[in-house]
Formats: C-alpha cells, sequence, structure tokens
C-alpha cells in the first residue's frame, strides 16, 4: 500500500512541535509494518544547510492558486529509508519562520494543491493521503472538488488528523474566491460560523477523520473541548476516530542519548542517579539524592496547566522537592516563575527558552514529571519522561489519560488527578512524594514507567488496518 503523508512540518528538516515527530516518526514505523509510505513538506528556509544540501531536484510544474499560476520545484530526500518531497517557492516559503504571515492562508492553499499536482509529476501513486492539521485540511477539500474525477486520483482515499483543533485556518469570506478559487456549489463545504473554516472542510471531505488519541476524540465531541467544532464532529462521527501517539523510541533512548550525563536502560538504571546529581550541579540546586526532582518541560501557556503550578508553587516549598521549568510563551509566567526563582533559590531553577539539550537532561535526571494540563490532545512528554525513568504526575484528559495510569492500584506507571483544581494536582505530587520516600516501592514504579511500550508499533498498525478498510470499501 502507497501513503502520502501530508504535513506542515517534519523532522529532521524542521519542527516547531509534535506534530514534527510525528510526520518524522510515524511513517518509518509503517514502513516496517509494510507500507510505502513517503513524507510531502514545504521546502522552508528555515532548513539547515546540510539537509538542504543533501536533496537531489526532480522536477518543477506549474500550480492554480485561484486565477494564479505558480512555480512548484520538487526536491527529493531519504532519511532512515523514508522518502521525502520538499515542495519549493520561494514567494511562499523563503522567509524566516514556518507559520504565523499574514498569507498564510495563500501559502497553505498552494501547499495543499500542489501536493495532489506533485502526484501525476512523480513515480509515486497513493492509495492514501494522510493530511495533518489545518496547513493541509484543504486537500481533501480539493481532492473533490477539482480531482475525484480525473481516473488518476479517483481511486485515492484521504485521511484527516487532527493534532490540535485549536489552530483551524479561519479566514473572512472573501478567500473563498481570491485564494481557494473553488466552485460556488463548494462554499458550503468550507463556510462554518460566518467565517471560512479550513479544517471544517477536512472533516466534511476527508474519507477518514482521526485524532491522536481516543479520549481527546470523545472530547472533541464537547464544546468545552472543540473551540466550536463539535457539532460537525458530532455529525461525522461515523467516519472519526481516536489513535494514540508514539514517540521515537530509538531517538529517545537513555542507552544512547549523547545529551545526558550518563548513559542507562531499563536492565541497569543505576546511572539514572548520576543524571539527577549532575543536574543538580548544573542548575545550582543541592545535590540531594533525597529531594524529589520534579522536572516540567513544556509551553508557558494557560492550556499547559502552568496556572495550577502557580497557584499552588509556595505551598510545594515547604516539601521535600525541587523544582526545574524549562519553557518560554506567556510573558506573564515567565516573569512570575523567574521570580519564583528568585525567591526559592536552591528549591526551583528556572530556564526560559526551549533546548533539545536540557529537555533530554531534565527528562534523565528528574524523579517525577508534571504534566498538568488543561487540555492535552495527545502529549508527548509524558510519554518520553517514562522513556526515561521520570514517573509522570499528569491531569486525566486526552492522551494523557490514555498514556499514564495512576499508581492506586499498584499497576500504574504514574500518578493522575481529575479535575482542573490545583489542589487536586498538589494532592497527586504529595502522593507522588510518599511513594518516592518508600524505595524499594519507588523501584517498582520506575520500572513499570520505563518499561512502559510507547512505541509507534501498535499505532501505526491501528493507521494500516484504518488505510486497508477505505481501500477496500
Amino acid at each position: 500500500m502507497n501513503v502520502l503523508f501530508a504535513a506542515g512540518e517534519a523532522l529532521p528538516f524542521v519542527a516547531t512541535g509534535g506534530l514534527a515527530d510525528v510526520a518524522g516518526s510515524l511513517p518509518r514505523a509503517q514502513k516496517s509494518g509494510g507500507c510505502d509510505t513517503r513524507v510531502v513538506i514545504p521546502l522552508y528556509s528555515d532548513i539547515p544547510d546540510k539537509l538542504r544540501n543533501s536533496l537531489k531536484y526532480v522536477k518543477s510544474f506549474y500550480v492554480p492558486v485561484s486565477w494564479r499560476s505558480q512555480y512548484c520545484g520538487v526536491f527529493e530526500g531519504e532519511v532512515d529509508g523514508v522518502t521525502y518531497y520538499l515542495l519549493d517557492n520561494e514567494y511562499y516559503f523563503k522567509r524566516q519562520g514556518i507559520y504565523g504571515h499574514f498569507d498564510d492562508a495563500e501559502r497553505f492553499a498552494f501547499f495543499s494543491r500542489a501536493v495532489l499536482e506533485l502526484i501525476k509529476n512523480i513515480d509515486f501513486h497513493p492509495d492514501i493521503i494522510h493530511c495533518n492539521d489545518w496547513h493541509t485540511a484543504l486537500i481533501p477539500v480539493f481532492h473533490r472538488t477539482f480531482y475525484n474525477g480525473d481516473p488518476n486520483y479517483s481511486n485515492i482515499k484521504t485521511v484527516f488528523t487532527i493534532h490540535n483543533i485549536l489552530y483551524q485556518g479561519k479566514y473572512g469570506d472573501e478567500l473563498f474566491t481570491e485564494i481557494l478559487g473553488l466552485p460556488s456549489w463548494a462554499y458550503p463545504l468550507v463556510e462554518y460560523d460566518n467565517c471560512l473554516n479550513f479544517m471544517k472542510g477536512a472533516i466534511v471531505c476527508a474519507n477518514a477523520v482521526t485524532t491522536v488519541s481516543p479520549t481527546y476524540a470523545q472530547e472533541l465531541r464537547f464544546p468545552y473541548y472543540s473551540y466550536g467544532l463539535h457539532h460537525i464532529l458530532q455529525d461525522c462521527s461515523y467516519k472519526f476516530s481516536g489513535i494514540l501517539n508514539g514517540i521515537d523510541i530509538d531517538g529517545y533512548n537513555p542507552a544512547t542519548d549523547p545529551c545526558i550525563f550518563k548513559n542507562y536502560s531499563a536492565k541497569d538504571i543505576k546511572g539514572k542517579a548520576e543524571n539527577k546529581k549532575q543536574l543538580q550541579k548544573m542548575l545550582g540546586l543541592p545535590e540531594d539524592e533525597n529531594a524529589m526532582l520534579i522536572g516540567v518541560v513544556t509551553r508557558l501557556v494557560e492550556p499547559k496547566g502552568i496556572e495550577l503550578l502557580k497557584f499552588v508553587i509556595e505551598e510545594m516549598m515547604a516539601d521535600h522537592v525541587q523544582i526545574v521549568i524549562l519553557g518560554k510563551g506567556d510573558w506573564y509566567y515567565e516573569n512570575f516563575f523567574t521570580e519564583m526563582q528568585r525567591r526559592y533559590p536552591g528549591k526551583i531553577a528556572v530556564q526560559i527558552g526551549f533546548f533539545q539539550d536540557m529537555a533530554r537532561k531534565i527528562y534523565a535526571g528528574s524523579d517525577a514529571f508534571l504534566m498538568p494540563s488543561k487540555t492535552e490532545p495527545c502529549g508527548l512528554s509524558q510519554m518520553v519522561a517514562m522513556r526515561y525513568g521520570s514517573v509522570p504526575v499528569v491531569r486525566e484528559t486526552g492522551g494523557l489519560k490514555d498514556s499514564v495510569f495512576d499508581c492506586g492500584d499498584d499497576n500504574g506507571n504514574g500518578y493522575t488527578f481529575k479535575s482542573f483544581n490545583a489542589h487536586d494536582m498538589l494532592g497527586a505530587i504529595r502522593r507522588t512524594e510518599g511513594a518516592f520516600a518508600n524505595k524499594p516501592y519507588w523501584r517498582k514504579v520506575v520500572n513499570r514507567a520505563i518499561t512502559s511500550d510507547y512505541s509507534w508499533k501498535k499505532s501505526a498498525g491501528e493507521y494500516i488496518a484504518l488505510y486497508k478498510r477505505l481501500v477496500e470499501n
């Protein structure tokens, strides 16, 4: 089976978040499962020169963007056995930053149409086009309106995955003719709540719609989580499902990770204590093996539940804990936690920004890992933390609920709380502290966490099964 995986970003070329991790690792897992999955992304100027220079030019063609005809160059590369196509147009993609430009609607309308035009310009015919988030949401719409009658395209099925429903691609009606160039009969496909909504169009037009965890799929049927799209998802529930993301267990491997202080594994975890000691030393914290070191690696924004930590962090200072925070986001939270570091030296260490090297040191050096998210479609950090033997403390939402199971039944791999409430979170943290103080029991908890299997093998199999059902039908 042939699959073309279309995304706005993908590792190792360019990344801003979890989508890039998925686009960089899921296709590789699908290759192992018998799918020839190839990835297509824009050729951004942010792509490092070393990777850019490894690409080979294939050909060029022109892409209709409403009344325009725009150049598209095709470059090809291979990473870990997976073929990548990178689509070039300097007007749209030769600029700093991959998102957040005034003409993003036109840029990704071009990219979506270019993905479909690519198919007749390369020696690869997909059975499935797997689209991801709003950047590629117009592919199912364009496929239905412009290509479905073409014999080269009529047997292609489309899958659309929602990674974060907050970002839907919402624009004014004036873009319908000027940018999308769709026929007038197609207006209801993309119109929603008095504007154009690219994600809504994909949900309606795709043959199957997925999201990144089973619990998030249930949550999106309710207004609290869906940012207005619950009616559409309820109407399309017959083709909507959740498949839990995995992580790249080769890339995140404490036995081989060059970023951490000392390598270790589930079979021999002794090196984790050295990582904690060296992390404490690096950050100016007392080298105290009996202080439970809590790691937080996150965007400092409201949906990540940072408000809960802000509310009780001074109460936590009475406990025998240390807190390490790595992240950036709202200046209000950045300033608050920087002030907490100043106020509680030796208890709190804060690094504003995101540094992959430091993130891995925190995964390896922390005893517990806190994710109190208000919403979390899947979350990868809790899985990575477990991979490094850091016990997660999470709120039961989205993929956190599907991957972290409370130790109350002696079979869990972390600690959880239900309500979005600061003292419920504090209760879970203090239960974790109690377990940490009981060293024989804590070793069992850590072992259950570090041996949890969140590789892509199971999830890739579920996607392949979905593809097969679509092709057979």
